[in-house]
């Protein structure tokens, strides 16, 4: 029977804490970075969902995207709250998964990753080219408000960080709990070996349907999440296949051995990016791309393994 509370839910739930109250004496610019990490993070950890069962996704901008789109139209056409247009975006996101998944479970492998970049792609040109949806330019999202209370510029802010970093904490949590269950289980089943996996009675095509399913409400969340962060939302941001390059970055970057990793990955991401493009605006690219070799060739288990490598001189 699966424990509610392990090591892992305790060191999510002290982490989140505590970098919560560390916040209160960050500046603004820092929170605002953080707020759109734990937005990439997300959909970073519906990667993860897809790795555990050894599919790689380079079209997530999709969801992103959808996520993003459907939190605007919701502020614009019914109510201006944070919590309705989240949920509007992880609808979009799980909805747009749950149909293209009864294509894309039968897939694996490039087949698999260049389909879903396909579809993104697609999508980025259904934006750009539709006048009604903005185009090019895309459209500006208000500052949301929370529970019908419209907040100052700062405070809005600040919620917005404190309802990303609860959120994550509770995706986190839910994802980890959803890997140790029967059918969390089988993601390892469906990369090792399908064929044992369906004599035995289970659908390999349905358990990679339902985590694509998670893998997309979570990319809508994250979409969402962002275009209330930034307030604005258009296809080069939002759709485009280097966005999708991007979430696979971070997934590399963090590691997949723990739910947690992702967002350790998207701090990472945001803060290099940052200092980069701060002190060398004409070469930043350069430095990220320097960053993925050194991990991939240094840290290919991600950040995470160090923290895996700490615990097991401990135990030694």
């Amino acid at each position: 029977m699966t424990r509610l509370i392990d090591r892992t839910v305790i060191g999510l739930t002290a982490a989140a804490v505590l970098f919560g109250l560390l916040a209160l004496l960050l500046p603004d610019w820092v929170r605002f970075i953080a707020t759109q990490s734990f937005a990439r993070g997300a959909v970073a950890l519906g990667l993860l969902v897809l790795w555990r069962t050894g599919l790689v996704s380079f079209g997530h901008a999709l969801f992103f995207a959808i996520g993003a789109y459907a939190a605007a139209f919701v502020q614009r056409a019914l109510v201006n709250d944070a919590f309705v247009m989240t949920l509007a975006g992880m609808l979009g996101g799980g909805l747009m998964a749950f149909a293209l998944g009864f294509l894309l479970c039968r897939y694996r492998g490039i087949f698999f990753a260049l389909l879903n970049m396909a579809f993104s792609m697609v999508l980025w040109g259904l934006l750009a080219k539709n006048e009604a949806l903005g185009s090019t330019d895309g459209m500006g999202v208000a500052s949301p408000e929370f529970f019908g209370v419209e907040l100052d510029g700062g405070a809005t802010h600040l919620a917005l960080f404190y309802f990303a970093l609860s959120s994550a904490l509770v995706f986190a949590i839910g994802v980890h709990l959803y890997l140790r269950s029967t059918l969390g289980s089988m993601s390892t089943a469906v990369r090792e070996n399908e064929i044992r996996l369906e004599y035995l009675g289970y659908s390999a095509a349905r358990a990679v349907h339902v985590k694509y399913v998670i893998s997309g409400v979570l990319g809508g969340f994250g979409g969402a999440l962002m275009a209330m962060v930034v307030g604005q939302v258009d296809p080069d941001s939002m759709a485009y296949w280097t966005i999708s390059g991007e979430f696979v970055f971070i997934a590399i970057l963090g590691g997949t051995g723990n739910v947690g990793a992702t967002f350790i990955g998207a701090l990472a991401f945001e803060a290099i990016r940052s200092a980069a493009f701060q002190w060398a605006p004409t070469v930043w690219q350069l430095i990220m791309g320097g960053t993925l070799l050194a991990i991939i060739m240094f840290l290919p288990n991600g950040l995470w393994s160090m923290v895996a490598r700490l615990r097991e001189r401990r135990a030694s």
